[in-house]
Order: structure tokens, then sequence, then C-alpha cells
């Protein structure tokens, strides 16, 4: 058996809604508590399976108890894509109902569904994935705290023992704000720009060597792939590469370090070493390697793994010196209607036009998992 299971969990959340206000003039809301509209609009993901779905499961609930509280009216709106979205964007001004639409955009191309609400003055939060450009004219940007959780699995690998020329694995979600600002915290903090907080433990850790930018270069050029926050994605690739990745490792030191953006894609590699697809050799070496494997999320799922209590537990027990998950979790969508809510009703709202608040994250581990509650990602 390997040495003692680590882990961490993290997630994140998504939505959005419309609505139709004076306005002060140049596009811009009037303000907090100034809406003509009565409806709230949630632009979200079609629940389907992972943090997207349960995203999408908390973001209806919320809807359906403003529809019972009566003061506000709430739709959930689900779309499969940023193109879809602003299809709804318009359906959204022409019913001309709109109080207010928290927006959590599935991809970048929804940046014409969020122009489309500042033109006609609609106020927006944006939610998860933040769209440059419309950012400056959102009400409020609201998501989980990204580069804090780069920050923390640059941290986790280093106590691990990561340094300069080793071997690392990164498996990310795709091309939007939220992998590029996870990627931007982990750099950060091995170049010491930046420190890591831990919002549980309320403890603050900075990089015990500061590595150069040419070092984290080398670090992360070789081993990466966009796997689209699918387990499926991450199995296929890591099958391709893995005999390549563990010649790297074994030649630079025995260790091996995956930086995982998702829980899925962290399943995708536990997927990988329990079917028959590796020959005995490749699972042999993965066996002798020092190998420590990150995921952002809280899947449930992935917790039960960590507590010892999953049938995956006894892979990870024996390919894994170490797996964690930075907590990010779904419920944040309820949080970015209850932004909106706040910002209605026109009493304490803390915020000015485009300002962006972060939910905070921190590290879940096997001395700490029973804590938490996940949510169901499978």
């Amino acid at each position: 058996m390997k040495k003692a299971l680590i882990a961490l969990a993290g997630a994140a959340l998504v939505l959005t809604s419309a609505a139709c206000s004076t306005t002060s003039g140049g596009g811009e809301p009037a303000g907090p508590g100034a809406s003509t509209g009565d409806t709230i609009y949630v632009l979200g993901p079609t629940p389907d399976h992972g943090w997207t779905a349960q995203a999408g499961t908390y973001g209806q609930a919320r809807v359906d108890e403003i529809n019972k509280e009566g003061k506000y009216k709430a739709e959930y709106q689900a779309s499969s894509d940023g193109e879809a979205q602003n299809d709804l964007v318009q359906t959204i001004i022409a019913n001309g109902d709109a109080a207010g639409v928290v927006f959590f955009a599935l991809d970048d191309s929804a940046k014409s569904g969020q122009e489309a609400l500042i033109a006609e003055s609609i106020p927006f939060i944006s939610f998860d994935r933040i769209i440059e450009g419309p950012d400056k004219s959102a009400v409020l940007n609201f998501s989980g705290d990204n580069w804090s959780v780069g920050a923390g699995i640059g941290y986790w690998l280093q106590k691990n023992g990561l340094k300069p020329g080793d071997t690392l694995v990164t498996l990310i979600g795709d091309n939007g704000t939220v992998s590029s600002r996870r990627q931007e915290g982990f750099e950060q903090f091995l170049t010491g720009d930046r420190e890591y907080t831990d919002n549980h433990t309320q403890q603050t850790a900075k990089t015990t060597e500061a590595w150069t930018q040419e070092q984290v270069d080398e670090l992360t050029a070789t081993f990466k792939v966009v796997s689209d926050w699918s387990a499926d994605k991450a199995y296929e690739y890591l099958e391709q590469k893995l005999p390549d990745i563990i010649a790297d490792a074994k030649a630079s030191g025995g260790s091996l370090y995956v930086f995982s953006m998702d829980d899925e894609m962290t399943f995708g590699f536990m997927n990988l070493l329990e079917g028959n697809t590796l020959n005995d050799a490749a699972k042999q070496d993965l066996r002798d390697l020092n190998v420590y494997v990150s995921a952002i999320g809280g899947m449930q799922e992935l917790y039960d793994v960590m507590a010892g209590n999953a049938p995956q537990s006894a892979i990870a027990e024996e390919y894994f010196d170490g797996l964690m998950s930075m907590w990010f979790s779904p419920k944040m969508m309820t949080t970015a209607i209850n932004f909106m809510v706040q910002y209605l009703d026109g009493t304490d709202w803390p915020f000015k036009v485009g300002d962006s608040e972060f939910e905070p994250t921190w590290i879940v581990d096997e001395s700490n998992v029973s804590e938490f509650e996940g949510f169901t990602g499978h």
C-alpha cells in the first residue's frame, strides 16, 4: 500500500438573470433597486453531469424559492452553449420584464449576449466564467477564487516535493478565464508573486523557493492537454502519453505530479489505472514513482475515495502517494442569485459596477474530508 492518501476539494458555480430598468444613460443600469421589471432570469447550463449539473440543480432550486417568496418572479433558462444563451438574451429583451440576469456564460461566445444586455441597460451578474469586456459593465463579477485554487495546488505540490526540473502533467479544463486564472495562480505561487491563504484553517503560505519564470515554463511546457472538463478526454490523453510521462519522471528524479483543474479529469486518471489498458510494467513503474495528484471541485465520489470507502480508494492507495482537491462548491450558484436579489432590493449593496467578488477556497484532505459534504458528480 502506498503512503497516506491526501485530498483537497473545491467547486465552482454559475448563473444568469436579466432585467429591464430605468437608466442613467450610456447603457449603464441606474443602480441598485432601480429596476422596473419583476423577473430574475438565471442563465446556466443544461444539467448533465458533475459540477455543471449540480450548479444547475442549485440554481433551479433557488429560482423555485424566489417564486414561492413572491417578491420577484424567476426563471431558470438552460442552454448547451454560449450561442444558445445569446438567443435566450434576445427573447428576454423582447419580453420586456427583466429585473436582472444572473449569467453563467458557458463559453466566450456568450459575450454578445452580455453586450446586448448592456445596450438595453439590463443589470446582470457575471458568474464563474468572466468574459473580459462585458465584465466592466456587470453589476458584479462573481466566481470562486480561481487564482487561489491554482495557488493552493502549487502550495500542495511543492509541499510534497515539487522542484524545478520535475515532471508535471497539466489537465486543463478549457481555454476560458476559469482555467487561465487557475494556471496563473499556480505559476504565481511558485514564482513568489502570490501567497496561498487557506480559508478553512486561516493559514497563509508562500513558496519555499522562488522559481524563475523560465523554470516554471519548463515545468509546464511538455505534458498538458485541454480536456474540456471531461474524464474521458483526460483518460484518452493519459492512455496515449503515459509511457512518455513515466519515462520522463524516472529520468528526472522519480516523482510525477498532476495539476488537474477538475475532479472529473482526476477521475479520468483513476479510471485508466482501474482498467486493463496499461501493461504490468507501466503499473509497476507508477507504484515505484512518487505520484501526487490534485483536483478541484468537491465531488462526493472523490471525497469517498479520500476517505477510503469507495471502490477506487484501493486504486488511489496503490498508485498515488497523495491525492487532493480544492473546495469549489457549485452551491456558489445560489450565492450568485442571492446577490442579484440583494442588488434589486436596493439595500446594503457594497459593490460598484465592474467590481469582482470571490468565493473562498481551501484544502480538503484525508485529515478533514469528514467535515465536508460534497456534491453528486457522476
